[in-house]
């Protein structure tokens, strides 16, 4: 019985090693590559400073201000804006369910990418 515990104990010494590394690897690449961004949701990182300066200019206004009344947030968001503060600026780049009827799903791109690799086309 002894020999049988010491030859399984040779065998998974160097199997929790290899264990371990692997694991090690898999966290050291996941944390260095950035996730796969999916192609629908790619935007320009130019374009990002110039969308928020309006909503900024707005914010440090409301910032010195009392709170807005129930009126005048109700009047600024009738337009079909997100919020007080932001209003409707940029609606026409967000994306909606009006805008997005052409739009591929998550699924439908990975059911792409997975028939492009396996083949089946």
């Amino acid at each position: 019985m002894q020999k049988i515990v010491a030859l399984f104990g040779s065998i998974v010494r160097p199997m929790r090693f290899l264990v371990l590394v692997i694991t090690c690897a898999l966290l050291l690449l996941s944390s260095t590559f950035p996730a796969a961004a999916i192609e629908s949701y790619k935007s320009s990182p130019q374009k990002g400073t110039e969308q928020l300066l309006e909503t900024q200019r707005r914010t440090d206004e409301l910032t010195t201000q009392a709170p807005p009344g129930l009126e005048e947030t109700q009047k600024r968001t009738s337009g079909g804006g997100l919020n007080e503060v932001q209003g409707a600026a940029d609606i026409e780049k967000m994306n909606r369910p009006e805008n997005s009827q052409e739009a591929t799903s998550v699924e439908e791109e990975v059911s792409n990418f997975l028939k492009k690799v396996t083949g089946n086309k």
